[in-house]
């Protein structure tokens, strides 16, 4: 093999490594955490190219609020799911949308993702 062909796959590999790195929930960098205010929890994610925090880490058994927020949102993201709230909803290119989570409800871990199952996030309930 030349030269030029070894350095082409030695970059390739470390672009796909890099790629699952990013992707996988428990990179760095990638945590969040809930915060209470007067009672109710609260929970801020951005969806924009995906959703950030990735990984949240909230107090299981209260009343929560998730805010997600976007901000010329136009990709797969702005079609969010979570299936155990059985919420489906596509949302504005640019805004807030709460939705409220019951105490019964947070419990283990939800998932939520785009309609494509490209992007992700864990809310995580301790």
């Amino acid at each position: 093999m030349t030269k030029p062909i070894l350095i082409s796959i030695a970059v390739s590999a470390l672009l796909i490594i890099g790629a699952f790195w990013l992707a996988s929930p428990s990179s760095g960098g990638s945590a969040g955490v809930a915060t209470v205010e007067n009672g109710l929890q609260i929970i801020d994610i951005s969806a924009k190219g995906g959703y950030s925090p990735r990984v949240i880490t909230a107090k299981a058994g209260l009343p929560t609020r998730l805010r997600v927020r976007t901000s010329g949102t136009f990709d797969c993201s702005a079609s969010l799911v979570i299936p155990r709230l059985s919420y489906q909803k596509f949302l504005s290119p640019s805004g807030v949308e709460e939705i409220s989570i019951s105490p019964e409800q947070a419990q283990g871990t939800m998932q939520g993702l785009c309609s494509m199952g490209m992007y992700n996030f864990q809310i995580r309930f301790e």
